[in-house]
């Protein structure tokens, strides 16, 4: 009998906590996320960005009775925590780094207690902090989460890195990654302004071939013009960063014949 979900620890994900009385305050002013209203046993997506409004760092703020997890990338948890600490200033929070596993859950079924809702995508399945898996539940690696997450043509780490992605070309505003409702935020002009205007040329679509996946950083071309640039993949998927005007036609990337896969929770 098929197993009804699939369970993936992510060692690529690891947690700051953040506690004290000015912890809420303290993060709304700086993150893409509101989180006036985040209540215990809820995540919100969403980002820290430059000043210019590139992406820093994206992250999950999970709602806890005396605080907040931020779940984020485990390579940059160092980084985070010192720049957390830089914005700190006299605000009464303490900021560290928790131990408490990371996990995806993701198949057919209600949600098991314990286990949040993914913000990005109810189809991703949830996440889960400490949480025991379900008895009938597969465990299988987080490069098997990797594909569910691909093939729903959702962007992750690997393919905007840090200080080089808008966060709306990586979807962030599709994603329910950013509140334009919810005042300041560091880089706030220029995400702003971008959205306001309506004027996205680029955003990270998955592409779709026949083998091995392209190299990264790879051309993605329509004829001899330059329509994008493949991110990361496997087999079959890959994300590119690719322009909206020049995804209909002919396309190729490393010689190879692609094409753009639009999902169907995001329109254009």
């Amino acid at each position: 009998m098929p197993q009804a979900f699939s369970y993936a620890v992510l060692n690529s994900r690891a947690l700051i906590s953040l506690s004290g009385e000015d912890w809420r305050e303290f993060l709304q002013g700086l993150i893409t996320q509101d989180v006036a209203t985040l209540q215990p046993g809820e995540a919100r997506f969403g980002g820290l960005l430059t000043p210019q409004g590139r992406l820093l760092f994206d992250l999950f703020v999970v709602g806890r009775a005396d605080g907040c997890w931020l779940d984020v990338e485990a390579q940059h948890r160092a980084a985070l925590t010192m720049r957390l600490t830089m914005y700190r200033l006299r605000a009464k929070v303490v900021i560290a780094a928790d131990d408490t596993p990371v996990a995806a859950l993701f198949g057919q079924g209600a949600a098991p207690a314990g286990w949040i809702v993914d913000p990005r995508l109810s189809t991703l399945g949830w996440r889960g902090y400490g949480a025991a898996p379900p008895a009938e539940a597969a465990q299988v690696d987080e490069a098997a989460y990797e594909s569910h997450r691909l093939a729903l043509g959702v962007p992750g780490p690997a393919d905007w890195g840090s200080e080089k992605t808008y966060p709306i070309e990586a979807n962030f505003d599709l994603l329910n990654g950013i509140d334009f409702h919810k005042g300041c935020f560091v880089g706030q002009e220029t995400t702003s302004r971008m959205k306001r205007r309506g004027q996205i040329k680029n955003r990270m679509l998955p592409l779709s071939f026949d083998g091995a996946a392209p190299a990264f950083d790879a051309e993605v071309l329509l004829g001899d013009r330059r329509a994008g640039e493949v991110l990361s993949g496997q087999d079959g998927r890959a994300m590119a960063l690719v322009r909206l005007d020049r995804i209909d036609g002919d396309l190729t990337a490393d010689g190879k014949a692609v094409r753009v896969d639009r999902p169907e929770w995001l329109p254009l």
